[in-house]
């Protein structure tokens, strides 16, 4: 049922490799046929059962970075954990590539819970899910739609669908605006199909312009540099498809936002352009399993790498507490 994939077997991560966790590729597919490609990282010398959690992100990234990092750290501290790449993206398979959904991509979460739920090492009653960036608001959704989840941290969470549809900081929320939008996505794939290929995107903008945001810039300093650059990340070299952006136009990611009954914790750098998306979405969550986490200071990307900004003692107690 699964498609064979061509995965590397070296260590090609961002990251070094921790001596206090086993590591090994592994394969799972989601309910759409796509076989997708992750690293499964254990603590060493323990057999479990362990309680699970499944990372994704950021937005553009692949496994060998940001999430595989976390993954990692959180293997150090305990837990059986599985950092994927979504559907169409890094060595996970599906075509065309270079495409996101955001039915796919929650459908891709919800595929490692399956994965997760049928290993003897892991405990069924503890399965949290991590998203980073753009998959903090994927995961959310998963946990919204997944009653098998018990837990979820987003982690400097993007919403896809908001910043999409309204532009960032909702600076483009007009009907106008959404339609000039559309019509110019709904352009390019007439031309993709006459083309016969897919128009891309670009990742992350290089050179800097020199009047490029800070938060720009500080994407830069991540993804096109020897910190974080890989070369099976779209945000690192050219990007999605340019039409990748139509569904997150008219499906809203957080509809449902309301009623996880799950528990959830929202981390956030509080100097970063994105902490809108984490303070709106707590004010929507509801229960006293809710916490809303916001380091002073920090910015978006800081999240991504900085080890002594990343809460990872936190992000551990709140699942050891939550993963009961």
């Amino acid at each position: 049922m699964e498609e064979k994939l061509n995965l590397s077997h070296e260590w090609d991560k961002v990251f070094p490799k921790s001596d206090r966790v086993e590591h090994r590729k592994v394969t799972f597919h989601n309910r759409y046929g796509i076989t997708l490609a992750a690293d499964l990282y254990a603590p060493k010398g323990e057999k479990g059962p362990f309680a699970a959690i499944a990372v994704c992100g950021p937005f553009g990234a692949v496994k060998e970075q940001c999430s595989g990092l976390y993954a990692q750290k959180l293997a150090e501290r305990g837990f059986l954990t599985v950092a994927f790449d979504p559907s169409f993206t890094g060595e996970s398979g599906g075509l065309p590539r270079y495409v996101a959904s955001p039915d796919i991509n929650t459908e891709d979460f919800q595929a490692a819970v399956d994965f997760l739920l049928v290993r003897e090492d892991v405990d069924k009653d503890k399965i949290g899910l991590l998203g980073i960036c753009g998959w903090g608001g994927m995961a959310l959704n998963a946990a919204a739609l997944d009653t098998r989840v018990r837990a979820t941290v987003a982690s400097t969470m993007y919403d896809m669908s908001r910043v999409n549809a309204k532009g960032y900081f909702d600076a483009e929320d007009s009907e106008q605006a959404r339609h000039e939008k559309r019509a110019a996505l709904n352009a390019q794939r007439t031309a993709d199909y006459q083309s016969g290929g897919y128009a891309r995107a670009g990742g992350v903008v290089d050179p800097l312009p020199q009047d490029a945001p800070s938060f720009v810039r500080d994407y830069h300093d991540y993804y096109k540099t020897p910190r974080g650059y890989h070369p099976r990340s779209l945000n690192s070299n050219e990007g999605w498809n340019v039409t990748s952006t139509l569904p997150f136009l008219n499906m809203p990611l957080l509809s449902y936002l309301e009623e996880i009954r799950s528990a959830v914790l929202l981390v956030h750098g509080d100097a970063a352009h994105s902490c809108y998306f984490s303070r709106d979405a707590f004010s929507r969550l509801r229960g006293d399993n809710k916490q809303l986490l916001l380091l002073p200071g920090a910015v978006h990307t800081d999240l991504y790498d900085n080890l002594q900004v990343i809460p990872f003692e936190e992000i551990a107690a709140f699942f050891n507490r939550y993963l009961q």
